[in-house]
């Protein structure tokens, strides 16, 4: 037999009606009339984000006097709730305030009750709504948890501490790889270059969420004075965060003079290099770089499943990293040209410099343009031969040259990622801008915060929602998540074949 909760008292939404008319009241009395343009703003906002709490409590109380009790009823545990009581409630924090949801709770004996009106507004575990979540992510991964929660406050009048709003936020991006492990996204041209990018971070965390080598040298460190660190000493309270990209870029050749412009000449006429398109971003603070290598290959492989694209990897020059990408291109069978970032080439070549000429000298300026047009035609080797027999050639002790043997070093050692000739007559890029300005904007802007000190899995969250949001993705991640929350919290806790056949 099928049973019906009474009607509100009052008919529905009567609360609502009466607190409109009360505010169309005041709105229309004396003490409205006299206030001054910005009060009346503040009071009004107040008074009508009430108005609304009270609307969104009238629609829940009219569906819970027309919630039909069901027979048959029963959970994933395989106990069938034979008892239905009327009028459970449960309180929930929405972006408007506060109110209760009331429904029917479907019972049994040693087993937890079943409430169908909760599965079919997909309402949380907990008790901030989806929309104090949505909310919350926005603004965590924006500033600080105590600022997140202060413009929560301003903008929903709800209270939250920032351990609330830490956990909000994890919830938020429990989703971000399942979202991103079934993304497809469009196709770029053939013949646009494929480009993933890789680079690291460091985060200031609490002790015990130092990766064990970090932490263990943390304990074991002395510091040489007491009231500062000496030149070369280190915190050891950092974690590396490893991020990734990945882009299009419409092939745009160049030559050496469109990189490097000796001193006096005109820069103006320098063809631009190739654009980023479809910037894709991933951070991580628990996954090492082989694990972000991977997820980098994955959006990779989303993008050109065929293999038909040129596909080129930069990076800074970190072994690590290159064999991480090499082992993963190699797993996958596609080939990956890897292309150490030249500005790095160029500050060695700088640090040779000053082995050579006092600081400041004009000189240097011109011999620096020299090698780097040398490097970027392809004569890396011949450019490191010709350091080392200078140094050789001037006398100059091991202090002196440090320098020049460091570039050397470099050089020599990189010489299989320094082929800039062939990349600059592909219009590939040679520079890894783009994923160290995602360190910047991704990592420290956030991450850097004055006093911040980091768990593991407050920094994994922020790291996965300032990526989604830089991505431009997260409009389409919050209706992932919601379906992904309906399938963890309720299609989880009951029979659905017995629900809809009740």
């Amino acid at each position: 037999m099928q049973e019906y909760a009474a009607e509100p008292a009052g008919g529905a939404f009567a609360q609502s009606r009466a607190y409109y008319g009360e505010l169309e009241q005041w709105l229309s009395g004396e003490e409205a009339g006299q206030l001054r343009h910005a009060d009346l703003e503040e009071q009004l906002q107040d008074r009508g984000r009430e108005l609304l709490r009270r609307l969104h409590q009238d629609h829940l109380d009219l569906l819970a006097a027309r919630e039909q009790r069901r027979d048959g009823v029963t959970g994933a545990d395989g106990i069938a709730r034979t008892r239905a009581e009327k009028g459970h409630g449960r309180a929930m924090a929405t972006v408007f305030g506060q109110v209760t949801v009331t429904r029917i709770a479907y019972r049994a004996p040693g087993a937890a009750n079943a409430h169908l009106l909760d599965e079919a507004l997909n309402l949380p575990a907990e008790k901030q709504s989806h929309g104090l979540r949505k909310l919350t992510a926005i603004e965590s991964a924006r500033g600080s948890f105590g600022d997140a929660a202060a413009a929560i406050t301003r903008a929903t009048g709800v209270r939250m501490g920032k351990r609330q709003v830490e956990e909000l936020a994890r919830r938020a991006a429990a989703d971000v790889d399942a979202f991103y492990a079934g993304r497809r996204p469009g196709r770029a041209p053939d013949e646009h270059v494929l480009v993933l990018t890789g680079d690291g971070k460091g985060i200031v965390m609490r002790p015990d969420a130092l990766r064990p080598a970090t932490a263990k040298a943390a304990a074991g460190g002395r510091q040489k004075l007491a009231t500062r660190l000496s030149p070369g000493e280190k915190h050891g309270r950092k974690r590396m965060a490893e991020l990734a990209c990945v882009y299009d870029a419409a092939p745009a050749p160049r030559t050496p003079a469109d990189i490097i412009t000796p001193p006096g000449q005109d820069k103006k006429d320098r063809a631009r290099g190739p654009a980023a398109a479809g910037k894709w971003l991933t951070a991580s603070v628990t996954d090492d770089i082989a694990t972000v290598i991977a997820a980098a290959f994955d959006e990779a492989g989303r993008r050109d499943p065929g293999h038909r694209r040129p596909w080129t990897a930069l990076v800074d020059g970190n072994r690590t990293q290159i064999e991480a990408i090499e082992a993963e291109a190699g797993r996958r069978r596609v080939t990956v040209t890897v292309i150490c970032d030249f500005v790095h080439v160029l500050e060695y070549t700088w640090k040779a410099a000053w082995s050579f000429f006092d600081k400041g000298d004009p000189d240097a300026e011109t011999w620096v343009a020299a090698q780097a047009a040398k490097i970027l035609q392809g004569k890396a080797a011949q450019v490191a031969a010709g350091i080392r027999r200078r140094a050789t050639a001037f006398g100059y002790s091991l202090a002196e040259r440090e320098g020049a043997d460091a570039c050397a070093g470099y050089l020599t050692a990189k010489k299989p990622y320094l082929d800039y000739a062939t990349a600059l007559a592909k219009g590939w890029p040679i520079a890894t801008g783009v994923i160290e300005g995602a360190c910047r904007h991704l990592v420290k802007d956030r991450m850097d915060i004055t006093g911040a000190r980091w768990g593991l899995d407050g920094a994994e969250a922020i790291l996965k929602l300032r990526a989604l949001i830089s991505n431009g993705d997260f409009d389409q991640y919050w209706r992932f998540h919601l379906r992904r929350e309906h399938e963890r919290i309720h299609n989880a806790q009951y029979r659905e074949s017995v629900i809809l056949a009740a």
